[in-house]
This record gives C-alpha cells, sequence and structure tokens, in this order.
C-alpha cells in the first residue's frame, strides 16, 4: 500500500469527510450488511477468507495507514497469524462505519481515530481498554484516554507551509504569526481546506480557534472574516490546495501559502528521489495544531487476544520506527530513531495549538457552521 505522502504526491485523495450525506449511506450500507448476514464488507475489498486452522486478524483503518511489508510479516510470522488490512475511506468515515457495524465489528483492531474525533470514539462505547505494558514508555501528554481504550501510535502537525522561490522573488519575507496573513502583503496568496471535507482543514480550524478565541476584542471569527476580505481560497481537500492551487515545487497554482503539514519540506526531499538537496518549501510555526492518532481493540473483536498482541506491536520499536517514511508522521516511542530526512528537514512547533477533545466534540459542527458561514455564504 501506498503511504500517505505517496498517496498525496501520486494524486491520492485525503482521508477524511464529514457530511450529512456521507453518513446516511453508511447507515444504509451498513444495513444491508446486516440484512445479508455479515457476508459483505464495506469501504474496501473482501477480505479473503483464511485458509482452514489458520488464525486471522483484521485490521480497519483509514485509507492512508501504511506500513512496510516486511515489519508486518515480521508480527505473522511471531504470532503465526495472517493480517488483514481493511481500508474503510477517510479517517471520519473509517470511525463512522465502525460505530455503525458496532454490534457485529468488521474487525479486531481501529486504527486512526484522532484527537479531533476521540471522544465520539470513547463516547461509542466501541472499544475495549488494554493497558498494553508499551505504554509505560510514551509521554503522558499523548495519551488522551486513561482508560486505555484508544492508545497513541503517531502524531504530526498541520501547519502552513510557504514556497520559499515565490516569496524570495518578491522580496517577501515568510509571515511570522497567523495575524501576518491578514496584511495586505499576503492578499490573494493563501489557499486553506475546507473544514468540513478535509482533515487538515478541520485541524487549521482548531489552530486558529486555539489562537485568537472565542472571546474578546478579536476573536477566531474575526480572524476568518479579516481572512475572506484577504481573497482567501477554499479547497476541499489537501490533494487540490496542494498541487492544484499551491505553487511550490510540487503544485501548479499561484499561491504560494497553503494549509499542509510541518514534514512537507521533507516528504518533498525525499520523494525527489535526490533531485532535491534541500525543501523547496517552509514552514509558519506559529499556529500549528498538534494532531494524535489513536488505535484501539473493537468490542466483540473475534481475536481480542491477538489484537492486544497487535496494539503491543504497533508501540514496539519495530513498527515506530517504519512510521515516519510510510506515513509520514512521528512515532510516540521517544527513543525510536527517525530518519535522517527527518532529523534534517522536518520542524516540530515550540508551541502548537492544542484543544481538549472534549471540548472539540462539544463544539465541533457548531465551529463549522460558523467557519461556513463567515467564509462560504
Amino acid at each position: 500500500m501506498r503511504t500517505r505522502w505517496r498517496r498525496r504526491f501520486a494524486g491520492g485523495a485525503r482521508r477524511y469527510v464529514h457530511t450529512a450525506w456521507g453518513i446516511v449511506v453508511m447507515v444504509l450500507a451498513t444495513m444491508l450488511l446486516a440484512a445479508c448476514g455479515g457476508a459483505a464488507q464495506t469501504g474496501g475489498p473482501p477480505t479473503p477468507a483464511s485458509a482452514p486452522g489458520e488464525r486471522r486478524l483484521v485490521v480497519m483503518t483509514h485509507d492512508s495507514f501504511a506500513v512496510s511489508e516486511d515489519v508486518m510479516a515480521d508480527f505473522e510470522r511471531e504470532q503465526s497469524v495472517s493480517v488483514e488490512v481493511l481500508p474503510s475511506g477517510d479517517a471520519g468515515s473509517a470511525l463512522n462505519k465502525a460505530i455503525l457495524s458496532k454490534d457485529a465489528p468488521l474487525a479486531d483492531v481501529f486504527f486512526g481515530v484522532d484527537n479531533t474525533f476521540l471522544s465520539r470514539a470513547l463516547n461509542a462505547e466501541i472499544f475495549e481498554p488494554y493497558q498494553s505494558p508499551a505504554l509505560a514508555a510514551i509521554p503522558d501528554d499523548l495519551k488522551l484516554d486513561p482508560s486505555a481504550r484508544l492508545v497513541p501510535i503517531d502524531f504530526g502537525y498541520v501547519t502552513i507551509n510557504y514556497d520559499r522561490a515565490f516569496l524570495e522573488a518578491r522580496n517577501l519575507a515568510p509571515p511570522q504569526q497567523l495575524a501576518d496573513l491578514t496584511g495586505p502583503a499576503w492578499k490573494g496568496l493563501l489557499v486553506v481546506e475546507h473544514p468540513a471535507t478535509s482533515s487538515p482543514g478541520l485541524a487549521f480550524l482548531m489552530a486558529t480557534i486555539a489562537t485568537f478565541g472565542e472571546d474578546g476584542s478579536y476573536t477566531w471569527r474575526d480572524f476568518w472574516r479579516d481572512l475572506r476580505a484577504n481573497d482567501v481560497l477554499v479547497a476541499e481537500g489537501w490533494n487540490d490546495a496542494y498541487y492544484t492551487h499551491f505553487s511550490g515545487s510540487s503544485g501548479q497554482g499561484p499561491r504560494p501559502l497553503v494549509v499542509s503539514y510541518a514534514t512537507s519540506p521533507a516528504a518533498e526531499v525525499f520523494f525527489s528521489e535526490g533531485k532535491l538537496e534541500t525543501p523547496p518549501t517552509g514552514n509558519l510555526m506559529a499556529g500549528s495544531f498538534k494532531q494524535i492518532e489513536f488505535a484501539g481493540v473493537l468490542k466483540g473483536a473475534r481475536e481480542p487476544e491477538l489484537a492486544r498482541r497487535f496494539i503491543d506491536f504497533m508501540l514496539s520499536r519495530r513498527f515506530q520506527e517504519d512510521i515516519p517514511l510510510q506515513m509520514f508522521v512521528y512515532p510516540v516511542l521517544p527513543d525510536a530513531a527517525l530518519p535522517d530526512v527527518f532529523v534534517r528537514f522536518a520542524q516540530v512547533p515550540s508551541d502548537p495549538a492544542i484543544i481538549a477533545p472534549e471540548r472539540i466534540e462539544r463544539n465541533r459542527e457548531r465551529w463549522i457552521e460558523e467557519w461556513t458561514q463567515i467564509v462560504l455564504r
């Protein structure tokens, strides 16, 4: 399977979709699945039947999950099991499918809940607690679920990338703060993603809320009103924003600022296959949002013990050190070695925005609706 960044650089779709119609479709699909006695699966290719006597572990994920074949083969060999990965669409729809199928789980393990949907996942009560011994080595600030129903696997930072060549050609110094983006120098130069249809779009909205707040003389709403007046462009997803509207080396558009990831410059170098020695893009480190991804054992799993062992495996050094060049995010294991391209070119914000999952759950839909009223209507 191609990695998240290979999927991006090959023109693949982003993984987050949050629409009422999508939920309706998934409800109908789940009802059809139940009517068929569970013989069919939605969101990905049918899982091959196991050979007689062979144990099978099913891992349900978003479409951007990736792991090296030899790494997965290690687990299969050690546990004498066949692992079947069940891609189930973007992160939001994958979680909805897991919730809708909770009475007849489609998998044993679920990977891909992030901190913007953590409370929704926990409130659905679809995960079994599992206090993996490996959690002892994971920093406390990443362990957002005290019950250990969902355990952290990786994390990354959504931020604004800028096109170095574009700015240098026009003698523009890179912006330093989010508020700079409302100034006349950046009019018509920024492209963002829609928070209702894009994971980085939602994360960037969270970053603006954390930065400017909901109350006071200048709130996140005022910031977005000013961005609209400054001709911000809204794309449906990361792929369209980065490849169609962004002017960076991988893009074809006229805008030098785009909401992306702090690892984007490293990815540009890595996937240039030696053509680039330095990143053509840089990061605006202020106003970044920290995304954390979690995994858990699904209630009703056919192989609960194997599912727990797979959680242990995902937290092992072997799996954790495979994460950066597979999904271009950071491992949660602090002493996991990072590849050279990360060490040289992936930046870590000193003070990323973080909003408690419970607060996001209470306000997510309202925030998206208010954003829509301000920016698009």
